[in-house]
């Protein structure tokens, strides 16, 4: 085994915030974190699919100082530890598409074997590959969406791969097309293991005001043990209802070194950047989000709209900076209080909306349960027979937890916080998903802690609820810092 070092994550110093909200009453100064050294395994390529190479931890004693990607052709070995990938075996066709042919033809135009002896249907997953530059060496732009053959047959153990032909180097699909999409489709999945990966593509899809979303992962009817894995790297997304929608499922996402640039929907209360359903895992690295649709002084929908039971950030940007319309004035995040959160230099940039803003940048919501109810270890809704310990930071392992490291803030505005962690009600409605009526403190299972946030803003949470500012933690409970430990805790309730 070879260790490879991965560099620290890049963010600008950022500004002293101009308050800086208190920890609760008896809670110590800030907890020093302590330095680790970051470092990868990198194994063997087996069957275009890495072995378990791990990405590595990270506990930060600073804002991380610089992020220099691994080459790509490296970077695609690493998976993150929790993902597991032993299993998957190599896809049944390969179908190489060729630049300036398929340009010409304005459709895949195939290298060796075509795609017509599939007649539309594939069986043990495939793989396209894209090639990566025309005759004069320049990025090829493909001028219309990814043609994607029926799946048929068993899933155990298949992958779906589009890529370009030259790790590192970018392709594009660009169309006006109002039905253009990446639509991978598999129902029933029910117990078996399936792979996505999508790398070194951009969707440019302005006019795609049709599909669900310019990357549409509909992979449902997911049971345990079964499992869906989706990776995407070096991508940037943009149009679609939603540029990434993710239905509920046992899902895992991550995404690395993305752009996920903004939709064009029509519905643009409903609609948003990237929309994450009540999946198991999102984990978003070196990754921005931007460019939701809003519409001149109307409500609009979020950047970032992450259901998931557990939901990683590091290195992320999410920004209300628009394309092609006014600014949103929502929360730049709309997240889960129930579940858990861990995030390492998150960036939030708000410029001035054309409505009232809704306050807030961070919402820890509590009004809807998105995934299955197994997914959870406990009760979502403010439960009698839980009663928060008197010192809920020596509780960390029994509620669900957010823990955000080094956050930054631009605004147009003093924010009045950034941070909100919602109180969740007694009971579910008859849907079975909204959640009613009001619950008291002291039933509360969610807690949120923030260390180091920075930027233009009064306090660092809103009012209520159990969350601290750079709080001392009682020995015992440092895990919270570590990702690895963090997220081991997180998917090891559940059996994960």
């Amino acid at each position: 085994m070879n260790e490879v070092p991965l560099a620290a994550l890049n963010t600008r110093r950022p500004v002293r915030g101009k308050a800086r909200a208190l920890g609760r009453p008896g809670i110590g100064p800030p907890l020093p974190l302590k330095p680790k050294v970051l470092l990868a395994l990198t194994l063997p390529l087996i069957v275009n699919v890495a072995a378990p190479a791990r990405l590595p931890a990270a506990t930060p004693s600073q804002p991380p100082a610089s992020f220099r990607p691994l080459p790509a052709e490296e970077s695609d070995r690493l998976y993150p530890f929790y993902m597991p990938m032993e299993g998957l075996r190599a896809p049944a066709t390969t179908l190489r598409v060729k630049c300036e042919a398929s340009r010409a033809a304005g459709r895949e135009v195939y290298e060796g074997r075509g795609a017509d002896p599939l007649q539309g249907r594939a069986e043990g997953g495939y793989e396209f590959i894209y090639e990566a530059t025309d005759s004069r060496g320049r990025p090829c732009v493909y001028p219309f969406s990814p043609w994607m053959p029926q799946v048929v047959g068993a899933l155990q153990g298949t992958q779906y791969i589009f890529r370009s032909s030259v790790p590192g180097s970018r392709i594009t699909f660009r169309t006006a097309d109002e039905w253009a999409t990446l639509n991978l489709r598999l129902f029933e999945v029910g117990e078996q293991r399936v792979h996505f990966e999508m790398r070194d593509i951009e969707l440019d899809f302005p006019g795609a005001i049709q599909p669900k979303g310019a990357v549409h992962l509909e992979v449902t009817g997911t049971r345990r043990p079964g499992l869906f894995t989706a990776v995407l790297r070096r991508v940037r997304v943009y149009g679609g209802k939603n540029a990434i929608f993710i239905p509920n499922g046992q899902t895992m996402l991550y995404i690395e070194d993305g752009d996920i640039a903004g939709n064009v929907g029509t519905n643009t209360d409903q609609e948003h950047t990237a929309y994450i359903n009540g999946t198991l895992v999102s984990h978003f690295r070196n990754t921005e989000f931007h460019g939701q649709r809003a519409w001149q002084d109307l409500s609009s929908g979020h950047q970032l709209k992450d259901k998931a039971y557990l939901r990683v950030y590091e290195n992320v940007t999410v920004s209300n900076t628009p394309q092609g319309s006014t600014p949103s004035a929502m929360p730049l995040v709309d997240a889960s209080a129930f579940g858990f959160t861990w995030a390492d230099g998150l960036r939030i940039r708000r410029i001035e909306p054309a409505q009232a803003v809704r306050e807030g940048l961070v919402d820890l919501r509590t009004d809807i349960l998105y995934g299955e109810r197994g997914n959870y270890p406990w009760s979502v809704v403010a439960d009698p027979v839980w009663t928060m310990p008197s010192n809920p930071l020596a509780a960390l392992d029994k509620v669900y937890l957010s823990v955000f490291l080094h956050t930054s803030v631009e605004s147009f505005r003093d924010e009045p916080f950034v941070f909100a962690l919602r109180t969740s009600g007694r009971s579910f409605g008859a849907d079975g998903t909204h959640v009613e009526g009001d619950g008291n403190q002291g039933e509360q299972r969610a807690v949120s802690l923030a260390y180091g946030t920075t930027g233009r803003f009064e306090r660092t949470y809103a009012p209520g609820s159990w969350t601290y500012t750079d709080p001392q933690l009682p020995p015992g409970s440092e895990w919270v810092l570590d990702r690895n430990r963090f997220i081991r805790h997180a998917l090891g309730l559940i059996g994960r």
